[in-house]
């Protein structure tokens, strides 16, 4: 960001620096009238956006976002459009994640549910945005903010960053991020780059003076920078090789930048005619693109003794490096002339030629997440913790994940406030609250519909553990099969009780029926079998009338479309 002073932040030096925007001063006006409080960093956060060439709607709705008070949907829609209110509501959720105490596998989780949650790429790069000005902020906050700001950045953010390609706003988050997790690292790093700097200026400009002569030599029109290694960068290679800052020698690096990959091939010939390549030091990214789009060759030579970092890239290559998917975002579809090849998009797992060329187009991005998801689902609990589950995977498999227990005892589910069926197959970003009761426990049907080695592992182990193994085997249907004692007190103890819930039923008319621990549900008695309280019962899940009861060996219940995906365990509420 071209920071200047606290005063540079006003809407008249926003679209005096990025007169690009001001055909779209009003509705970036009006978005800014909904602000009540900090329009200072909302306007930050443009900011960055407008750097990065994002469009007006991504600049709308970073200032959206999170209002205090919140803005009504229909305000959003109407005074807006349709395709602001879906950024801004999923870049809320995005904001709503919970991050703190996670594992690697955890966070990489989170990570995923970014992309699961995303619709369009832009929200993710309004969250980083978002993300960039918070740790640039935070040099007045308390000790323990800072920390939990820092590590929720090098653990979720930088990596995102670096999965789209933006390489300088990784470098920045990272080494803000270092600054405040590690200070002591951070300012000895800094001070060794300053004296080495100081120390290596004659050395590196006499470097860059033969490359120049060189270039010239060739007809080659080239750029060249000197520049030290980022910081965190070099703090991982003094973990790596458990030497000091003092104790590295390739702390500081040249760049040159040309005009085609032909010259880029070239120059890393002319390079290694002036100084002897480190043998294995060679990499080729252009040939060979890293996976989120990457290239450039990198080369280390001796130079007068010491070991001399270069990297060769064409501006086109140097302008996907430093800002990646983003710096090939047009600022209005239609209103540039130069298309967006879709030969030079950088795609977040792999390089590959894509057909549209419009970065906002649905399609495109889903392409892109289902790279990064793979087979997996990401869904939330709802506390807001991420659990990631095999593709398919069900509610029984999501209580587990939770807790064994929790498994144990499931006798229903939610998925986004409605019940469903125990054997449905859960979809990303649902929040999923299981239901529970101390009587039920894992059956044998169970192990049908569960995708999970734990859920599977798990009920197999509790069946063993309690006699009911042969329970796991198929058996003959019959309305009086009784494969063990411990079954037999069980169907007892139903009988008796479903005895008492009939005499409780003519004394008071009232029925219900609930879903583990939970009852108060809209419930239907199908006028087929005309179930009554005190018969044993199953339920299915309609479209429109909530739960449907039947008795267990209504003959009809077989015949509902898809009612293995839609049946549901129900008791009576006594």
């Amino acid at each position: 960001m071209d920071e200047a002073s606290k005063d540079q932040f006003t809407i008249d030096n926003f679209f005096s620096q990025y007169p690009q925007y001001q055909k779209d001063r009003e509705i970036i006006g009006k978005a800014l009238s909904y602000v009540s409080e900090n329009q200072e960093r909302r306007l930050r956060i443009i900011w960055i956006l407008a750097k990065n060439n994002l469009d007006t709607q991504s600049l709308i709705c970073a200032i959206l976002k999170n209002t205090n008070p919140a803005i009504e949907d229909e305000v959003l829609q109407n005074e807006f459009s349709a395709e602001i209110f879906n950024m801004v509501r999923t870049s809320e959720k995005i904001s709503a994640l919970k991050f703190s105490g996670k594992t690697l596998q955890q966070c990489d989780a989170i990570r995923k549910m970014i992309f699961a949650l995303a619709y369009d790429i832009r929200v993710i790069i309004v969250e980083l945005a978002e993300k960039l000005d918070d740790i640039r902020q935070i040099s007045e906050s308390d000790p323990a903010k800072q920390k939990t700001v820092a590590q929720e950045t090098i653990e979720i953010w930088a990596p995102l960053a670096n999965r789209l390609g933006m390489s300088s706003e990784k470098v920045e988050l990272e080494d803000l991020s270092l600054k405040y997790l590690n200070s002591e690292a951070y300012h000895q790093i800094q001070e060794i780059v300053r004296l080495e700097s100081n120390e290596r200026t004659e050395y590196l400009e006499k470097a860059q003076d033969q490359i120049l002569k060189k270039a010239a030599k060739a007809n080659i029109n080239v750029t060249v920078t000197k520049r030290a290694k980022h910081f965190y960068s070099i703090y991982q290679k003094m973990k790596k090789r458990q030497k000091s800052a003092a104790e590295l020698y390739d702390l500081l690096a040249m760049r040159i930048i040309c005009e085609t990959k032909e010259e880029c091939y070239i120059l890393i010939g002319l390079v290694h005619s002036l100084w002897k390549p480190m043998e294995g030091r060679f990499k080729d990214y252009i040939a060979m693109p890293k996976a989120n789009g990457y290239q450039s060759l990198h080369t280390t030579v001796m130079c007068e003794g010491n070991p001399l970092e270069i990297q060769i890239r064409t501006k086109e290559m140097h302008s996907i490096a430093e800002h990646g998917v983003a710096s090939h975002w047009l600022y209005k579809k239609g209103t540039n002339k130069d298309s967006v090849k879709a030969e030079n998009l950088s795609v977040v797992n792999q390089l590959k030629e894509m057909k549209s060329s419009d970065l906002a187009d649905e399609a495109f991005f889903e392409k892109i997440k289902n790279e990064i998801l793979g087979k997996s689902i990401y869904v939330f609990t709802p506390q807001g913790d991420v659990k990631e589950l095999p593709e398919g995977s069900t509610a029984i498999d999501f209580a587990y994940a939770v807790h064994s227990k929790v498994g144990e005892t499931i006798t229903g589910a939610k998925a986004n406030g409605a019940i469903i069926p125990l054997s449905q197959a859960l979809k990303n970003t649902q929040t999923i609250e299981v239901l529970t009761s101390q009587k039920a426990h894992p059956t044998s049907n169970q192990l049908e519909f569960v995708k999970t080695p734990k859920a599977r592992s798990k009920i197999h182990g509790w069946l063993q553990s309690h006699g009911l193994e042969e329970a796991a085997k198929p058996k003959e249907a019959g309305p009086n099969v009784v494969s063990t004692p411990q079954e037999g007190i069980a169907q007892a103890e139903m009988q008796a009780r479903n005895k008492e819930l009939k005499e409780k039923a003519k004394n008071n008319g009232v029925i219900k029926i609930k879903v583990g621990e939970t009852s108060n549900y809209l419930v239907s008695l199908a006028h087929c079998c005309n179930p009554q309280p005190g018969d044993e019962i199953i339920g299915y899940v309609s479209r429109g009338r909530g739960i449907i009861v039947h008795k267990v060996n209504c003959p009809n219940f077989a015949h509902i479309p898809n009612i293995d995906v839609r049946n549901i365990n129900v008791e009576w509420d006594e």
